[in-house]
């Protein structure tokens, strides 16, 4: 048994958090044959989890589940972050890798209060802070009013059941981390898309650190990462943020990646669909997606995005 840990992960101090960061280390000390001690859990209450009131988009964004994390990594603190995927921005520093993606889980948004989105009762109050969500949700069902919710899940679900809304999402790789898969009605791709890198963890660390990254390496799973950067590459294209509803999802089929993205309208009366199938690690596919969904959508869309990085 190590005197010291052999690695230190930084992690959000949230219930799924912990359980991702758990599932993590997990996976290191399997692939190394390390005991549990070796691999040091550092939890931090990150800015995004203080607030609560307000869509994230209000008070800074993505970089709010981020900052602390990145900062105890510029300083030594730790060696690596856990994190959620799709709450990371998607233009890092350059001082940044993203070292591991682990296997993807459920890539499902669950409706919690309805069986269905046509199963809604008329004029529904709905519960959430995503853009995408809402967006999607009044384009299916324009009669229902969305209210900003936000907070860890049992949070949002205390929410649910005081009665503050008929109905929420959450996603379903959330809930099944947390043994509560039990929880809501998981919605069909088919025809409710996720968010881009939902149910994928990703573990980063400081570029130059090659022992991290070597050490890292032995836990990232190929197919899981190529489908969740072809979806990144998608939102760098587009040229999305915080207040962008976009919604993404990309399968690995032998070779190949299917990749079905759809751009709403803030109050979901406007969608533009497109699909594109590419080999995987083919960075300019997802790209010209991105100009082709942008090229076909309304300025009510439009306006949204600012197009790929100058």
């Amino acid at each position: 048994m190590p005197d010291a840990p052999l690695l230190k992960l930084g992690t959000r101090r949230s219930p799924l958090a912990m359980a991702q960061a758990e599932e993590a280390r997990a996976r290191l000390c399997a692939a190394h044959g390390w005991p549990d001690s070796a691999v040091e859990l550092v939890p931090v209450i990150a800015s995004g989890d203080k607030v609560q009131d307000r869509a994230l988009a209000e008070i800074g964004g993505k970089a709010l589940w981020t900052k602390e994390l990145d900062q105890w990594l510029a300083d030594g603190t730790i060696d690596a972050a856990v994190h959620s995927l799709k709450d990371v921005e998607t233009v890092r520093p350059d001082s940044l890798a993203i070292a591991a993606v682990l296997p993807r889980a459920d890539k499902r948004d669950r409706l919690v209060g309805a069986s269905s989105i046509a199963g809604l009762p008329q004029g529904a109050v709905v519960g959430t802070s995503a853009p995408r969500r809402a967006a999607q949700l009044l384009h299916a069902r324009p009669d229902c009013t969305v209210v900003t919710f936000r907070g860890n899940v049992a949070t949002r679900l205390a929410k649910l059941q005081a009665g503050e809304a008929d109905a929420t999402f959450l996603a379903a790789a959330g809930l099944e981390r947390l043994g509560r898969s039990d929880v809501g009605h998981a919605l069909d791709p088919a025809d409710w898309l996720p968010a881009p890198a939902q149910g994928a963890i990703a573990i980063e660390c400081r570029a130059f650190d090659e022992r991290a990254r070597d050490l890292l390496a032995a836990i990232d799973h190929a197919p899981s990462r190529a489908e969740v950067m072809a979806e990144r590459a998608l939102l760098l294209a587009l040229g999305g943020n915080c207040h962008s509803p976009i919604a993404v999802l990309c399968d690995l089929d032998g070779d190949a990646l299917a990749m079905r993205a759809a751009l709403f309208s803030p109050a979901g009366q406007e969608r533009i669909d497109g699909e594109a199938r590419f080999a995987a690690g083919d960075t300019e596919a997802p790209a010209r997606l991105a100009a082709d969904l942008l090229a076909r959508a309304p300025t009510g869309i439009a306006a949204f995005f600012a197009g790929p990085p100058k």
